[in-house]
């Protein structure tokens, strides 16, 4: 007959692990909840975060890190957030996608937007192993700069299997990047002379971030917004083939190296499957839309804890010895990728 300590120790196990957690994520969560004060206190003084919550999250973490070491009590729940929290808070992202602004854009259109995408991404790779990337460093790169920078880095880095300070530096660099397109885009309309839609379109394909891409278009007026925020909700719509298609590469390059035939849950792991699961739920009604913007919240702040221990996991100067190849290859994208989202507003005749 089991013994009660033989019974018990399942539970004894669980509770003890969750103890082993708590530490670290509740440092994480102390850094993530100073970068949202900070960026609080950005939006109340300028009227906008000129760097968001992700990227203060990153900053501080790596500061933190940087000017005194970690106690070891904390490095598992770090850790656990930098991956579970951050795969449960990619699997909620679906909720928010919507297929009705999908549809609204226009079959022409959206296929330019994908069309657009894929050519960034590509292109952007590229770029970054001329300038001698790793391979992975290369693949966040082009995937932030071409679909919705902080937020594709997060999750397409736990697919491919990257390293805290490979998605430090790409979210960092990236971020810095893209507050100087949204102060330096509106010339463009003058320059170029673009009309309000013309203009909006190409914004939403720049652009990182939505509120970013408010902040951009807004100077144009409300055509430019409006189309400019659809724009962008569809080129983010391409994170969920992206990193469908980065999980098969991953694991046909597995399954040529011997590891092994994967399985399902190698293929398309479980947090992406969580992912099309929430935007199937979204597109046929079932997620009741009270529910919506709880689910968002969650995310985001899942997402904003995973940063923060990403930053508290990197060491400084690693990153900036990663930062001439990374800027050069940001820069240079982003010059490409301002080239076709033009390219495309001439070739649809949009105006």
């Amino acid at each position: 007959m089991p013994s009660p300590t033989t019974l018990a120790s399942p539970r004894t196990t669980a509770v003890a692990r969750v103890v082993t957690l708590l530490p670290g994520i509740a440092l994480c969560g102390a850094v993530a909840l100073f970068a949202g004060i900070l960026a609080w206190v950005e939006t109340a003084l300028w009227g906008r975060a000129w760097l968001d919550a992700l990227v203060l999250a990153i900053l501080l973490g790596t500061a933190l890190r940087t000017l005194r070491p970690l106690p070891a009590a904390a490095a598992p729940g770090i850790a656990f957030s930098a991956k579970m929290l951050l795969e449960v808070a990619v699997m909620l992202l679906g909720a928010s996608l919507s297929v009705t602004a999908l549809l609204a854009a226009g079959p022409g259109l959206i296929a330019g937007i994908a069309a657009v995408v894929a050519l960034s991404i590509a292109a952007a790779y590229v770029i970054g192993r001329g300038f001698g990337l790793p391979r992975k460093m290369a693949v966040l790169v082009a995937c932030g700069n071409s679909i919705c920078g902080n937020s594709a880095i997060a999750a397409v880095a736990p697919v491919i299997g990257a390293q805290a300070r490979d998605v430090a530096a790409a979210i960092a660099f990236t971020a810095v990047l893209g507050v100087g397109v949204v102060l330096a885009l509106p010339l463009l309309v003058p320059l170029l002379g673009l009309d309000p839609l013309q203009y909006g379109v190409v914004a939403g394909l720049t652009v990182y971030a939505v509120p970013q891409v408010l902040a951009a278009a807004a100077p144009a007026g409300s055509l430019a917004v409006q189309m400019g925020t659809l724009v962008k909700l569809v080129r983010v719509l391409m994170l969920g083939p992206v990193v469908l298609g980065l999980s098969v590469l991953a694991a046909r390059r597995d399954a040529a190296a011997g590891v092994g035939r994967p399985g399902i849950g190698k293929l398309v792991p479980w947090f992406i499957l969580g992912f099309l699961a929430m935007a199937a739920l979204r597109a046929f009604g079932l997620i009741p839309a009270a529910l919506l913007p709880p689910i968002a919240g969650v995310a985001e702040a899942l997402t904003l804890l995973a940063m923060a221990a990403l930053g508290l996991g990197v060491d400084v100067r690693v990153v900036a010895r990663a930062g001439v190849p990374v800027s050069a290859t940001v820069v240079l994208s982003l010059l490409l990728l301002l080239v076709a989202s033009l390219g495309l507003v001439e070739l649809i005749g949009l105006h």
